[in-house]
């Protein structure tokens, strides 16, 4: 299996197998620090994905994304496992399959570097490194 893609951007769409992405970023820029009670929240974002797959790697699959903070651990609620089959056709030698998920009110307890690390079948494929910023006088959103 080969990563040809993992980014973040804010908006991902597939259609006829070729994968569309909108405003792809590894920066959020916000002008409200986090507090104690009241975390950064970027409203919408998504994460698009292009995986090439060869004969050897026909069968089931599983893909997970965890979103990380700069110690390691997971700050984004459980996100389930995405199954998926790999299947090549006999006159194939690979084929490329695009996963998108798109992310509601994303939540960030502080300002730093966090990671979207992407697995499949519990073994690391790509990460996506993502810095939340404060700067005061900055209007919000992804640069």
């Amino acid at each position: 299996m080969n990563v040809q893609m993992a980014v973040l951007c804010d908006a991902v769409m597939v259609e006829n197998e070729k994968l569309s992405l909108l405003g792809a970023f590894d920066t959020i820029i916000t002008p409200q620090p986090a507090s104690g009670q009241r975390p950064i929240i970027h409203p919408q974002c998504a994460v698009a994905l292009r995986v090439t797959f060869t004969a050897g790697d026909e069968g089931s699959h599983h893909l997970m994304l965890n979103l990380i903070n700069a110690d390691g651990r997971n700050i984004m609620p459980h996100f389930p496992a995405i199954p998926f089959q790999v299947e090549l056709p006999e006159e194939m030698h690979f084929v490329t399959r695009n996963f998108t998920a798109c992310i509601q009110q994303l939540q960030f307890p502080e300002a730093g570097l966090y990671s979207m690390d992407i697995r499949i079948d519990g073994t690391p494929a790509a990460s996506i490194p993502l810095l939340v910023k404060h700067a005061p006088g900055r209007g919000p959103g992804a640069v």
